[in-house]
């Protein structure tokens, strides 16, 4: 199943590539991979929360993190699809790499950044299976509280 119908089928609409926020590009190809800059979970032009994660008032909670850390992905997936000229030309994923802005206490940084792998797994199946990274972070970019890079193979 190509890519472009496994998101219709999941009823995922693909988001338009994210501006960057600085001095780089969204994704840059080398061979026959392509290399996304950090993505942050924006939506529609903006962050949908700000902030460390952590337990308590004030955090953002882990759970709408994971949820977040999902956003970044799919918008990881644009930007690729973007250099690559279509979403169809992606044909797996090799490495993902996930900073989640926490308190120091916590220490859920994997489950977070599942939110990025699941979605990842989702729309790829097998070839979604990744080699990944998840690091706890004092502060990302706009004060973000989940950043995602990906690493695609395409066709």
């Amino acid at each position: 199943m190509s890519v472009s119908a496994r998101l219709s089928e999941l009823g995922i609409a693909l988001p338009a590539v994210v501006p960057p926020v600085a001095a780089y590009v969204p994704a840059v190809v080398h061979g026959d991979l392509v290399y996304t800059a950090g993505q942050l979970p924006m939506v529609a032009g903006a962050l949908p929360a700000t902030g460390k994660v952590g337990e308590g008032a004030g955090l953002v909670p882990a759970s709408d993190a994971y949820g977040y850390a999902r956003q970044c992905a799919l918008n990881a997936i644009a930007a690729a699809a973007a250099a690559v000229g279509g979403v169809d030309r992606l044909a797996g994923v090799l490495k993902v790499t996930g900073f989640v802005a926490s308190v120091p206490e916590f220490t859920g940084q994997p489950g977070v950044v599942n939110g990025a792998s699941e979605l990842l797994g989702e729309v790829f199946g097998e070839a979604g299976r990744h080699a990944r990274s998840a690091v706890g972070a004092p502060v990302l970019p706009l004060d973000s509280p989940v950043e995602v890079e990906v690493v695609f193979r395409f066709v």
